[in-house]
């Protein structure tokens, strides 16, 4: 019996478990291993941390979507895998060989080499690093409280992209918990973002980027673009503006820094002798590596390429629920007949669409941009589908989306 083993159950992960699982006739067994015992909603991390989302809303457990009598379901961190002997290490458990391996270890927060981002800012890449966002959050007002500190009510978030932005709108939307707890008014709360961009959210068009812009200054947060971090000090961001190195320094102090500057692949895939870039793999039409034909790429650790091959596509939630549904056929079809699917994967954005709090968004959805209440509820349809793509009606009964009107 052929062994599929499936690393990581994020989106692409678990997608690919949920739909192989329908075409098992008993000649392949999937082994599907992940570091915790739930799947999280990466996509909604940024409301945990501003404490306006429980992490249980965003979170549902492996062993709903887990057919137990086609998968083995092992939870442990993946320490390695090695292509060559086709071999996965775990932590806690014994080896794992395979027939087949499907790489979907998603992402870890990028510093790029600032000095001083991985001691003293916080990262937003797991659900308890969001929670522990949120922790420190009102851990800070309590003991401005006690002990008022300018600096304690200052937020800096470094990074203005896409994450960025939907972290500042919920920050904005938790002020008043904050105030309540620092015993001062939401006004008091300083929300401020650093960005070496000057174009912020190249996603979508000039005047679409600027109304999202806008909207978020609107809510009292300072967005400070062509500003370059240069350290990350105990209570303070270092930047300079410019590409000029040598400028002069500035400093904005505040006792919450959040690192939202970008993400890279699971380092992983580079200690694998993978040809790859920032944990991130180029895979071929069938997202397999280049060098393995058992191997499959997707996810955050792969790099897939549009058809003009100027960059890869953004790393979504969307294209991984994609991919995912994608290897479960191809895989499929070499486990039965040998061979790959006669089309490689391709893929058609649906849209994007950028939360700034509970009811404000904007984006482009079905080939049409929207703004406002409007984008808010079809922000929120977007979770409920994705949802439903894994886990079903079950899962969008219980951890669905529907505050449209609050």
């Amino acid at each position: 019996m052929k062994q599929v083993v499936i690393l990581g159950a994020g989106y692409a992960g678990l997608k690919v478990t949920h739909e192989l699982q329908k075409k098992a006739s008993g000649d392949f067994k999937i082994t599907l291993v992940n570091k915790n015992s739930y799947h999280y909603e990466a996509t909604d991390l940024h409301e945990v941390a501003a404490g306006t989302q429980p992490s249980e809303k965003i979170t549902y457990p492996v062993a709903d979507i887990v057919d137990p009598k086609v998968t083995t379901f092992i939870q442990d961190e993946v320490t390695a895998f090695d292509p060559a002997k086709k071999t996965v290490s775990l932590k806690d458990h014994d080896d794992l060989t395979y027939d087949y391996l499907v790489v979907a270890l998603g992402f870890v927060s990028e510093t790029f080499g600032i000095k001083g981002a991985v001691e003293n800012a916080l990262p937003m890449t797991t659900v308890e690093e969001a929670e522990a966002i949120h922790a420190h959050i009102l851990k800070v007002m309590d003991d401005y409280k006690q002990t008022p500190t300018p600096e304690a009510l200052n937020i800096v978030i470094a990074g203005a992209g896409f994450t960025g932005i939907e972290l500042a709108g919920a920050l904005a939307d938790g002020r008043k918990e904050y105030a309540a707890r620092a015993g001062v008014n939401p006004s008091d709360i300083k929300i401020s973002m650093l960005d070496a961009g000057t174009r912020l959210l190249p996603m979508f068009s000039d005047k679409l980027a600027e109304y999202g812009v806008n909207l978020v200054k609107s809510l009292g947060v300072d967005i400070i673009t062509d500003a370059r971090v240069q350290e990350v000090a105990p209570g303070k961001t270092i930047y300079t503006f410019g590409k000029d190195e040598a400028a002069t320094p500035h400093e904005i102090s505040a006792k919450t820094i959040i690192w939202t500057t970008g993400v890279s692949g699971s380092p992983l895939v580079d200690a694998a002798g993978l040809k790859a870039r920032r944990g991130r793999v180029i895979p071929t039409d069938h997202l397999t590596d280049a060098d393995h034909d058992d191997l499959y790429i997707i996810g955050d650790v792969a790099a897939v390429m549009p058809p003009d091959g100027k960059r890869p596509y953004p790393t979504t939630a969307q294209i991984a629920l994609g991919m995912g549904k994608y290897v479960a056929d191809d895989l499929a079809s070499v486990l039965k007949t040998g061979k790959h699917l006669e089309n490689g994967f391709v893929y058609k954005s649906l849209g994007t669409v950028a939360s700034v709090g509970n009811t404000r968004a904007f984006g482009v959805a079905m080939g049409h941009e929207s703004k406002g209440y409007f984008a808010s509820a079809t922000k929120k349809m977007i979770a409920n589908e994705s949802l439903y793509r894994i886990g079903g009606m079950k899962e969008v009964l219980k951890k669905g989306r529907f505050d449209l009107y609050h």
